[in-house]
């Protein structure tokens, strides 16, 4: 079996391609966390550090989001049950907290966290 040179271009042009992808994925690894929340009129991005309140809109009514000392959590929620409130601050990327009810969703994006076993199985 003899090795053409197209073939040696296309051997090129896929390894180019996964290191270029692996760049792109991997090489991100210093991103400061965000808090993306997501609601009836859209998503919004806020920074980790940054201390607010956000009123976000639902079908139900306002869910009043607290970002805290690098902690995010729904203070408040129309919804009747109140699971959303209490699940307390999530504070790592990865991690997320909704109040389903009233189709509101807190999630920290980023990767500046600890990483850290969150759950083991045997």
């Amino acid at each position: 079996m003899r090795v053409k040179s197209l073939d040696v271009v296309i051997l090129l042009a896929c390894a180019a391609g996964i290191l270029f992808s692996a760049a792109r994925v991997y090489g991100s690894a210093s991103s400061e966390p965000s808090v993306s929340i997501s609601g009836k009129g859209g998503e919004w991005v806020y920074p980790l550090k940054q201390d607010r309140k956000v009123e976000v809109e639902g079908p139900l009514g306002a869910t009043i989001v607290e970002i805290t000392d690098g902690k995010v959590r729904i203070e408040d929620s129309p919804c009747p049950n109140k699971t959303c409130v209490a699940a307390g601050a999530i504070s790592r990327p990865g991690q997320w907290v909704a109040c389903l009810p009233n189709a509101v969703m807190v999630r920290i994006d980023g990767s500046g966290g600890k990483a850290g076993v969150d759950a083991g199985t045997y």
